[in-house]
């Protein structure tokens, strides 16, 4: 998976209300696991950075998640069953469905999250402007990935980041993805925030680039473990 970055040290007047790093994100290789960050400062940026590698876009792993004792439930059905009844492998949902997920992020173990994609809009390419990506999106065009995040577990899941979403294009490959610290108004992305105990709730979002007007983004993935491998990985179209 290939990956450019940049850094912006000014602040931007549309859309960007935090200046930080930015990175365009291309296919991964079933080997990355994004950390979570760790709690922030009251003067900190949301979001986790990106961390360019020679060999594309890695950062710590944040460790596998255990199934339940029990293993995946087969017959779970289309929505990802209650709490308990982890998706599995591969599974595919509608858009609008909810999974079970199993959920670890760095030094947060066992936790479990209710995740639904409940859309995927189609935004305008001079959304763009305000990241200064110039020829790289050239041609392209934004779609944003909207998802729910609730905690239906034990564990606390303050200042974690659900953020292995990706998009999907008619023919099932992956869209390119951007990755932006700070506030992005048109897709937000934001760490879980203090006290995200069981029930809480958050939505989220995602950046996805068809790679011209004729290509739409169609669908979406997550891929954070134990859903990373090829083809085990949760879609929704």
């Amino acid at each position: 998976m290939s990956t450019i970055s940049m850094r912006k040290s000014t602040l931007v007047a549309v859309g960007l209300a935090v200046a930080g790093t930015m990175a365009l994100t291309g296919c991964k290789n079933g080997n990355e696991d994004p950390a979570a960050p760790s709690a922030p400062s009251s003067s900190a940026p949301t979001g986790a950075p990106a961390s360019p590698s020679a060999g594309g876009y890695s950062e710590a792993p944040g460790g596998a998640a255990s199934p339940s004792a029990g293993g995946y439930n087969e017959t779970s059905g289309g929505t990802g069953g209650a709490a308990g009844a982890a998706a599995k492998p591969g599974q595919t949902f509608k858009l609008g469905e909810t999974a079970t997920v199993p959920f670890d992020s760095g030094n947060t173990k066992g936790g479990t999250i209710a995740l639904t994609v409940t859309a995927v809009e189609q935004g305008n390419p001079a959304d763009l402007a305000p990241l200064n990506l110039g020829d790289r999106v050239k041609g392209m065009v934004p779609y944003y990935v909207r998802y729910t995040v609730k905690n239906v577990g034990t564990v606390d899941l303050s200042f974690t980041s659900v953020s292995h979403i990706k998009g999907l294009l008619p023919d099932g490959s992956e869209a390119q993805g951007v990755s932006v610290i700070g506030k992005f108004e048109k897709c937000k992305e934001e760490s879980l925030p203090k006290g995200f105990t069981n029930g809480q709730t958050q939505q989220e979002c995602a950046i996805a680039l068809a790679p011209s007007a004729q290509t739409k983004v169609t669908g979406a993935q997550y891929w954070n473990n134990p859903y990373m491998s090829k083809g085990k990985e949760l879609s929704w179209k």
